[in-house]
């Protein structure tokens, strides 16, 4: 596992990620923050800020990342992000009921979030051998 953590931190396709995930966590986290001042619950901010994300990064990520513009893509893409609207609502669940600040949960979540969707975009979204069956 400390292998595969330090391969993984290594990778420059990692690092590229970081970088370009810096302009996509300013623009993801900007509108949750907004939204949560406005008064939204941290669900629906959440969410807001988890869909416009998505379309925002899909060619941020697979342009500058992982070099793939495939646009047939986009339903993992979002499938992935599913799963990361998921565990962050989760995750600021139980820092609520922790009494923590939602602005410094969201904060908080960042970086293990964005482990998760690199691991996940790299093996299941642009990875050039996933799900591709071929009869033989």
């Amino acid at each position: 596992m400390k292998k595969f953590l330090f391969r993984t931190i290594k990778d420059r396709t990692f690092v590229r990620f970081l970088l370009v995930g810096i302009l996509n966590t300013l623009f993801g986290y900007s509108i949750f923050a907004v939204l949560i001042f406005l008064g939204l619950h941290y669900t629906v901010a959440a969410l807001l800020s988890t869909i416009l994300g998505v379309l925002f990064n899909f060619k941020t990520i697979g342009t500058m990342v992982f070099k793939n513009s495939k646009g047939r893509l986009i339903i993992r893409f979002i499938a992935v992000y599913a799963v990361i609207y998921c565990l962050n609502v989760v995750f600021l669940k139980i820092l609520s009921l922790w009494n923590v600040n939602m602005y410094l949960a969201g904060l908080a979540l960042l970086f293990p979030m964005a482990f998760v969707a690199f691991l996940l975009n790299k093996y299941f979204v642009f990875h050039e051998k996933a799900f591709n069956f071929t009869v033989q």
